[in-house]
């Protein structure tokens, strides 16, 4: 992938948190009150500012904490839609430098990556 670095993923996000991605941005110094809310079921979410994620800069057009992102960021703009399954993220100016391995790749991430927020958003409930 070829990101452009247009921060369009990073504007109100939604993007899911593991338990892992909440202890390595911990262990980076960010207090986890600082980036996490809770919805109602559970699962923990990046926190937005002022329309983007916490961790973005947009004067620089960069993640703060690119080397430590969480896994979500990782693998986007390969995600999972509901209805269909794995996809790329049509807001994602960069999406057709996406291969179709790295699509196939990044997808399989996906899976284990809800499949484990699941499990740890049901244990807090």
């Amino acid at each position: 992938m070829r990101c452009t670095r247009c921060g369009i993923c990073c504007q109100e996000t939604d993007m899911l948190l593991s338990s892992a991605d909440i202890t390595r941005l911990e262990q980076q110094g960010y207090p986890k009150d600082s980036f996490v809310r809770f919805d109602t079921e559970g699962y923990a979410l990046l926190r937005n500012r002022q329309g983007h994620c916490v961790f973005y800069n947009p004067q620089e057009h960069r993640c703060n904490v690119y080397e430590f992102r969480p896994a979500g960021c990782q693998v986007y703009p390969v995600i999972f839609d509901e209805e269909t399954g794995i996809v790329i993220d049509s807001i994602c100016p960069a999406q057709e430098t996406i291969s179709k391995e790295e699509k196939t790749e990044k997808g399989k991430r996906v899976l284990r990556l809800l499949e484990q927020i699941d499990k740890e958003a049901e244990n807090r409930r």
